[in-house]
């Protein structure tokens, strides 16, 4: 064989091999992650109705989340890709609920199964799993947009999840108003604000919101484990979790790739766009189906099972974020 095409090949193979060796040191990343789910999981396993997760969830969503959202918001100057983001965000979820809503009725005869899949399939983990995943993946420069994606998430689902969830005793408007109610929306409008006037954070006030920050994403990580505790697989709605994860954790992630392609984003913001979609669902769906008396446990069953095909997928996800982007 002649030399030249020796040396080719052998550069091919050292470019597949670093490539591979990158994601598989990405999926130690993840891996490393879920060890608070774990953690949030053998807890409520083991000391049962003594752990109050509504405690947790009360704490989190009140002070720590505002802390984080604040923080994130604040790391990184705004730019266009800041904006943008979540614009794309939603062209990319209005695409795949309109497709969901030509096919839902043909799918689904019982009017809450309905309700379910509508209400719960778009909704990803962004806060709980997407902003710590983000760190592990991309580093400390992706908290800011990861927070944006993780409001613009926020909206959806306390507007157009409450909506389905509830739609037979609560309207559009009431769902929308419902959204001002959340700290974090207004701590959020605060910190662009600061970021846009560029006001100075005192370096000892910004550790705190470190220190507050790190608490919110360890503690969303063990609330997550808690709920995955409570799952009941024997009585799982297979037909209605199996749809839900088809659409979460396929037809959303190629739509998404679809209309990133189509953009001239930096690679580095549509690998973070590309795996806040990727996520599986978002623990908040079984929050607002037990409010709505929907299928809560139908919904967690979902989550549990949206998580282990993310967890049987992020390999892949690592490859084509890798191949299309080149960045994790």
């Amino acid at each position: 064989m002649h030399a030249n095409n020796i040396s080719y090949i052998l550069l091919f193979y050292d470019k597949i091999t670093l490539f591979k060796g990158h994601n598989i040191e990405a999926l130690i990343s993840v891996a490393t992650i879920y060890f608070f789910i774990v953690i949030g999981f053998i807890v409520k396993r083991t000391f049962k109705e003594r752990i109050d997760q509504t405690s947790f969830i009360l704490l989190n969503l009140y002070f720590l989340q505002p802390i984080l959202i604040f923080w994130g918001l604040t790391r990184a100057p705004l730019n266009f890709e800041f904006v943008i983001v979540p614009v794309l965000y939603f062209v990319i979820i209005f695409i795949c609920l309109g497709l969901m809503l030509l096919v839902y009725k043909s799918i689904f005869s019982d009017s809450k199964d309905q309700s379910v899949f509508l209400a719960s399939s778009l909704v990803g983990n962004t806060g709980n799993l997407g902003i710590p995943l983000g760190i592990a993946l991309f580093g400390v420069a992706s908290v800011p947009y990861t927070s944006i994606l993780n409001i613009a998430n926020v909206f959806f689902i306390y507007i157009f999840s409450v909506y389905f969830f509830a739609k037979e005793q609560f309207s559009f408007a009431q769902a929308f108003k419902s959204i001002f109610k959340i700290p974090a929306i207004w701590f959020s409008v605060i910190a662009v604000a600061f970021n846009y006037y560029q006001l100075p954070i005192n370096e000892h006030f910004n550790r705190v919101l470190e220190m507050g920050s790190y608490t919110a994403i360890v503690m969303q990580l063990i609330i997550f484990g808690i709920y995955l505790s409570e799952i009941k697989v024997k009585t799982t709605n297979w037909k209605l979790s199996g749809h839900i994860t088809i659409v979460k954790q396929l037809v959303l992630p190629i739509v998404g790739l679809g209309v990133v392609l189509m953009t001239n984003l930096d690679g580095y913001v549509a690998s973070i766009l590309l795996m806040e979609l990727m996520v599986p669902l978002a623990v908040n769906n079984v929050n607002l189906a037990a409010l709505y008396n929907c299928r809560p446990h139908d919904v967690t069953t979902a989550i549990l099972i949206t998580s282990i095909a993310f967890i049987a997928l992020i390999y892949f996800y690592l490859e084509v974020i890798q191949y299309f982007f080149g960045a994790h």
